[in-house]
């Protein structure tokens, strides 16, 4: 354990001109919306639907429902990863990650309730086999086919981001795959106007289920493709330097104008997009590791895959292209005078420009930063620096489980003993993180005043 030691207090970066908060989105809201929608979807089924007679007819209805909040479902998962500000804000991307990822097992599952429901109930109806109605509706029915293709290729996505599988694939395989994403959502849509009952002969349902698709098509066409463009000439971002942090972990200052018109806070990340030869095709999220100032900005980056092992090689002047920012574990979040900061291994990165950012009287801040080796510590300099001029205190734990006779952090009430009354930010590999939270739900931290990000995408 290592306290913070006397020395003269530096700035880091200079603070960025003052600007209006930017719009966050309450996550009870966000939901409460989401349960809406959905109960509008069923309620086109009830609306079109005055009775039903029989097993065919129930499967039949079955599937239609399933249908309907499949497609409803498919919509809502694009939205969530749209990159809409107020969302990013407000719920976070982890979180919506999160969300994303419980929804697309959801919204999987419907898809194929609804195939199997569907061609059971017109069997059952039609006093056929199973698979020769299926043979039927594939080459009979209108856009089927298609709709077949979409489902395929959205089970597809779901079994690549399967916990076993997303840990053998690259992050840029990973990425690029949920591109098909969108090639699904196309071929769905058709099929739903096609032989959706509910679409067929209402008009105002037809209009209201292309005015959702196109609103999310064109919030993934700006906040994706069009709003990265113009920050890109409007902010001129270059690479002014690269240097090493420790064994495999380089930060990036980044240099441009206007900077402040960004409104990122302490705490948030970017999707970079660095414009050589090997990483041009690829964006991959990462943190501040200091708060914004007027004409620059930096990252700090830890080798964990080829697109960050390659920033150590990039040169000065390299253009960059961002889209950003993103994320709610800022100082916004906060609850209570005092706060703990929590970092393991990188995610010390947010967590070192937090300890900067944030307000707090004398001993009002207190950070631990759990490293396996003294040679992996960042920012050893900046943090003692920082909690000095602050009046913060600062615990570094270095040393395996096995030196230290168990995890310390699942030890933090005898570091912090009044941790109940804090407000808590956390950030780390996921089993640190995992520990952690299980540490602080039995100090009795309620779940409102801890924020945290598990830098798993």
């Amino acid at each position: 354990m290592t306290s913070a030691l006397p020395a003269p207090a530096r700035p880091i970066a200079a603070p960025p001109a003052p600007v209006s908060a930017p719009a966050r989105a309450h996550p009870g809201a966000v939901l409460a919306v989401i349960a809406a929608g959905a109960l509008a979807a069923v309620g086109l089924w009830w609306a079109d639907t005055p009775s039903v007679h029989g097993l065919g007819d129930w499967l039949t209805n079955a599937g239609r429902i399933t249908g309907l909040l499949a497609g409803y479902g498919f919509v809502v998962l694009v939205a969530l990863m749209a990159r809409l500000p107020p969302l990013e804000r407000g719920v976070g991307a982890d979180r919506l990650a999160r969300w994303h990822a419980m929804g697309g097992r959801y919204v999987v599952s419907l898809v194929v309730a609804h195939g199997l429901l569907i061609t059971w109930g017109y069997a059952v109806s039609a006093h056929t086999g199973v698979l020769g109605q299926a043979t039927t509706l594939l080459l009979s029915y209108p856009d089927v086919l298609a709709a077949t293709v979409a489902a395929l290729l959205l089970v597809g996505v779901g079994i690549s981001s399967a916990r076993a599988a997303r840990r053998r694939l690259r992050y840029e395989t990973w990425y690029f795959l949920h591109f098909y994403t969108y090639l699904a959502m196309a071929l769905a849509f058709s099929h739903q106007f096609a032989t959706g009952a509910e679409f067929m002969t209402n008009l105002g349902a037809r209009v209201a289920w292309s005015a959702l698709y196109v609103l999310v098509g064109a919030a993934i066409l700006w906040y994706r493709f069009v709003t990265p463009v113009r920050q890109a000439f409007r902010h001129r971002l270059r690479v002014e330097s690269v240097h090493a942090e420790a064994a495999g972990v380089v930060s990036v200052v980044v240099t441009g104008r206007h900077l402040a018109e960004l409104r990122a806070e302490a705490g948030q990340f970017f999707r970079w997009r660095f414009l050589t030869r090997d990483l041009w095709w690829v964006s991959s999220p990462y943190s501040l590791s200091a708060p914004v100032g007027p004409d620059r900005m930096r990252i700090t980056v830890k080798a964990l895959g080829g697109h960050s092992a390659a920033l150590a090689t990039v040169k000065p002047g390299t253009r960059v292209v961002t889209e950003g920012p993103y994320g709610a574990m800022t100082p916004a979040a906060r609850r209570r005078r005092k706060v703990l900061l929590v970092a393991g291994g990188v995610g010390i990165t947010p967590i070192r420009a937090l300890f900067e950012a944030l307000p707090a009287g004398a001993g009002d801040l207190t950070l631990v930063y759990r490293a396996s080796r003294e040679a992996d510590v960042v920012f050893r300099e900046e943090l003692e620096r920082l909690a000095a001029a602050r009046g913060a205190r600062l615990w570094i734990l270095t040393g395996t489980r096995a030196e230290l006779g168990g995890d310390p952090l699942t030890l933090l009430n005898r570091h912090v003993p009044d941790i109940a009354r804090h407000d808590v930010y956390l950030c780390g590999p996921r089993g640190m993180t995992e520990a952690v939270l299980d540490e602080l739900h039995a100090a009795r931290v309620p779940s409102r005043r801890i924020h945290h990000e598990s830098f798993e995408f």
